[in-house]
């Protein structure tokens, strides 16, 4: 449903975006990480025709959005960082507005006004004025505008930026219901709500593409040279074995009961430290209740990923 192929933007002397590509299939829900910066609102812009990319061809629900951009509109629905709307208009007053600017067929208006009023979950404050509501229905009122024209695909920049976490909870199970039918963009800064909403995720840095994958992969693909045991015995034994196996590793030690440990280990230069602590705790003679890798988190994969381009770059 989205195919961006080696993206290119310049502002003045600022390669912002530099050759950014992926392909998105319908049904899936994708995340777009990235610092600020980063080059994911241009992105973004470049995607929904507020700017032209000068390289690269940009496909969405088969339409060339460079070539087409008036009928590529029609195809998916944005939803800004700061999403425009009209304080004072009732919802369903705004709403028949933005459908008349869709140009949501007369006949049908009153229909998808209805539809979106439930997709989105604005039955109770369907006649209130929109600078009644707090944040959260507002967001609601914009992506509900979005939505008017039935697209396939839908962009989200920033979505739950500036909600409480009740609204950040209740926009993330909105996106979720949306995404049933919808292949979905997600652009955001905030790890654990990309890491719940998106089933993939693409990570942006300096213009260009760093990783992408589901954050399962992610997470996995930079696992390396940590792990966490439980062990029983001295701990200046304990110690002493490990940084003989392990020299330049970091171990963080935490008491249990009954003369146990755990420690965590971390040792970078490592590509299977588990098997190294279990030959050497065998050797030693030092009981082992527990030895498991540690799977790093998306926002250690985040930063980690971040941190190599940047020495690449250096």
């Amino acid at each position: 449903m989205i195919e961006v192929v080696d993206l290119h933007r310049w502002f003045g002397s600022v390669h912002a975006v530099r050759g950014v590509g992926f392909a998105i299939p319908a049904g899936q829900v994708v995340g777009l990480l990235g610092p600020n910066g980063a080059g994911k609102t241009t992105t973004l812009r470049m995607l929904t025709g507020i700017i032209k990319p000068q390289k690269g061809s940009i496909q969405i629900a088969g339409v060339d959005a460079i070539a087409h951009p008036a009928q590529s509109r029609r195809g998916f629905g944005y939803l800004p960082e700061s999403a425009p709307s009209y304080p004072e208009m009732s919802v369903t007053g705004f709403l028949r507005y933005r459908a008349q600017i869709l140009h949501v067929p007369r006949p049908s208006r009153k229909t998808q006004i209805a539809r979106v009023i439930e997709e989105c979950q604005l039955g109770s404050v369907a006649k209130r004025r929109i600078g009644q509501l707090s944040k959260g229905y507002r967001q609601r009122v914009a992506l509900a505008a979005t939505l008017l024209h039935d697209p396939k695909v839908l962009i989200l920049d920033e979505p739950t930026n500036g909600l409480d976490p009740t609204q950040i909870r209740e926009a993330r199970s909105l996106i979720g219901d949306l995404a049933q039918n919808r292949t979905v963009l997600v652009s955001s800064h905030i790890l654990p709500e990309i890491e719940r909403t998106c089933e993939r995720v693409i990570i942006i840095g300096a213009g260009k593409v760093l990783a992408d994958g589901t954050p399962k992969e992610l997470c996995e693909q930079n696992t390396k040279g940590g792990c966490i045991v439980e062990c029983k015995g001295h701990l200046a034994q304990i110690s002493f074995t490990l940084k003989h196996a392990l020299p330049e590793s970091d171990l963080e030690t935490t008491p249990l009961e009954g003369g146990w440990w755990r420690i965590k280990i971390q040792a970078p230069e490592m590509s299977d430290a588990c098997e190294a602590v279990g030959e050497a705790f065998g050797s030693a003679r030092i009981q082992i209740r527990q030895l498991r890798p540690t799977v790093a988190g998306l926002e250690d994969v985040f930063v980690r990923v971040l941190e190599a381009s940047e020495g690449a770059e250096a």
